[in-house]
């Protein structure tokens, strides 16, 4: 069977960095653009001395200067079920977005937002053709899909860059069931963050898997920069922002800023929640509603338990199931604590996400009886067990992630010296929007330095084998020049975060994706499946593309 979708895209390419080739750049018609100022908060003024300062990048905008009713609008995400043996063709385009009531000239996958859902079951096996009819190069990266190494999506490690009217082939097999996501691996601080993502949901194939639920529903957190006049320009030739990522100021769920969803009272929500924001992570509430945590990345936990929230990093999945017991709207909300470095204090903020609203209808069926049970999988259980003796040894490799900079403005210096007395765990929010946007990432060197042999980022090429069990001990030192939380990204692997800061995990659950907040040890446990050469990065979009990656190769 073959299925048709219009996955179109359209992006500006950039240079090669730190080993990871983001292309060739056509300005085209968003070459007259010019810089203007981020967006500031009333509490966090721009300093005087850097009025007019912009990056030292030139700025960049897909559909520049083009009348934006020329470009289709874009449809909401539908569900493509995908049997094994089945063939996608997709593309990628620019198309017409409407964000606040205001249209913007935006990217899609299918001409969706976000792209279109594709369900398969555990162990079947598909091919996409992907066609890139866009004026930059690009790939597909099938994110925690522990596939064949050839179709990972990486430009000049997998494959080479998809060039404008090109097709690619990809195989995607469905090893292990959940939720997956599939993204560019070129230039993601502009295409990802401008729409190209979406989900692929893998059903199991053995009868009660999860526990009983009324719904399933996907929810795609992001968010996006804009002002009065719109989008943000990016940087050309690479991104802004290095610092601390690209934080958006109009939070967004399946693409959407007002999402709303309708249910009865006592229904269960199975929500399977994807972070896929350049840089921020989510504390994500529901108004109050039970959570219950079954499953993350690549498996369901060990034992099932009630959360308050979830918080969820840049590219992890959480699968989480919700009872609304009460006839009311319960707000979907990201609840942090927000730092202000400039007034020396946390802001308690909560962002409205979106709605569900219960209706007075009975559940029908009810499940309310069963989501009380807090469920302990022997399957998952079983499968960690033969792993178990390796959790307490000596790791085989130690990270430490740093940074390098250089030629940033002298206000950004001293500001860091002053910003470095106290840092937070984990960056909820963009503490200093004027200063993270004038860094580029010609002037930021984010590092994954291999304690042991000196070697930093791309130089780092490990050697495993099939069969291989590994342990890496990663620290995020904060004594560097504005430490940062990383989400640490494994390709074609899967791992176990065995301890943090020496204290054992007692309930695990496979992972892909996994946060590594300031001053943090995590140590993890790598399940060496999968030949090939594959990399390892921080998934912060701006730190990618500012050397924090490194390489390893899986030999049979």
């Amino acid at each position: 069977m073959t299925l048709l979708v219009a996955f179109t895209a359209s992006l500006s390419g950039g240079q090669d960095h730190s080993g990871h080739n983001m292309g060739d750049m056509n300005m085209g018609p968003g070459s007259k653009i010019a810089w203007r100022m981020v967006p500031m908060t009333a509490t966090m003024p721009m300093a005087p001395d850097m009025m007019d300062d912009v990056p030292n990048v030139a700025p960049f905008l897909p559909g520049y200067g083009m009348d934006v009713s020329m470009f289709a609008e874009a449809k909401p995400s539908e569900i493509i079920d995908l049997a094994h043996g089945d063939t996608l063709r997709m593309d990628a385009s620019l198309v017409r977005r409407t964000i606040g009531g205001k249209e913007y000239v935006m990217m899609a996958y299918g001409g969706m937002y976000p792209g279109p859902l594709l369900r398969a079951d555990r162990g079947s096996k598909v091919v996409v053709e992907f066609t890139n009819n866009i004026e930059m190069p690009t790939t597909v990266h099938w994110h925690g899909l522990r596939l064949d190494n050839a179709f990972d999506g990486v430009p000049g490690v997998t494959q080479d860059p998809i060039l404008t009217g090109e097709t690619f082939t990809y195989e995607l097999i469905f090893p292990d069931e959940g939720m997956f996501w599939y993204h560019p691996h070129m230039r993601e601080d502009v295409q990802q963050d401008l729409g190209l993502y979406g989900n692929m949901l893998v059903d199991p194939t053995t009868k009660g898997f999860y526990g009983p639920a009324n719904r399933e529903v996907p929810l795609i957190l992001d968010d996006i920069l804009i002002d009065d006049n719109g989008l943000l320009p990016f940087g050309e030739s690479g991104p802004t922002h290095a610092l601390m990522g690209r934080f958006g100021n109009v939070l967004m769920v399946n693409g959407i800023t007002d999402y709303k969803l309708q249910v009865d009272k006592g229904d269960v929500v199975r929500f399977y929640l994807t972070n896929v924001a350049n840089t921020r992570s989510f504390n994500v509430t529901f108004g109050g509603a039970k959570i219950k945590i079954v499953a993350s990345d690549v498996s369901k936990y060990e034992r099932e338990q009630f959360v308050p929230s979830v918080v969820i990093s840049p590219a992890e999945r959480y699968i989480v199931d919700v009872l609304f017991d009460e006839t009311r709207d319960y707000q979907i909300s990201n609840s942090i604590q927000a730092i202000d470095h400039y007034r020396g204090v946390f802001v308690p903020e909560v962002h409205a996400l979106g709605r569900v609203s219960v209706s007075s209808k009975p559940s029908n069926p009810s499940f309310v009886t069963d989501y009380s049970v807090l469920r302990t999988n022997a399957d998952t259980i079983a499968d960690i067990d033969r792993f178990r003796k390796d959790f307490g040894r000596e790791p085989d490799h130690k990270l430490r992630l740093t940074l390098k900079v250089h030629g940033l403005p002298m206000p950004t210096v001293r500001m860091m010296e002053i910003d470095t007395l106290y840092v937070p765990p984990m960056e909820w929010n963009d503490t200093m929007p004027m200063m993270n946007w004038l860094s580029s990432h010609d002037q930021v060197d984010w590092i994954l330095k291999d304690e042991e042999t000196g070697k930093e980022n791309m130089d780092i090429q490990w050697q495993w084998k099939v069969g291989d069990v590994v342990k890496i001990r990663i620290f995020n030192d904060p004594k560097t020049f504005h430490p940062m939380n990383h989400p640490f990204h494994v390709h074609g692997q899967r791992f176990l975060v065995t301890s943090m800061d020496g204290v054992a995990n007692t309930n695990l659950v496979w992972k892909d994706t996994a946060i590594v907040p300031v001053g943090a040890t995590m140590d993890i446990l790598v399940d060496v499946t999968n030949p090939g050469t594959w990399m390892a990065h921080c998934h912060i979009a701006e730190h990618l593309h500012s050397g924090m990656m490194l390489g390893f190769t899986v030999s049979k």
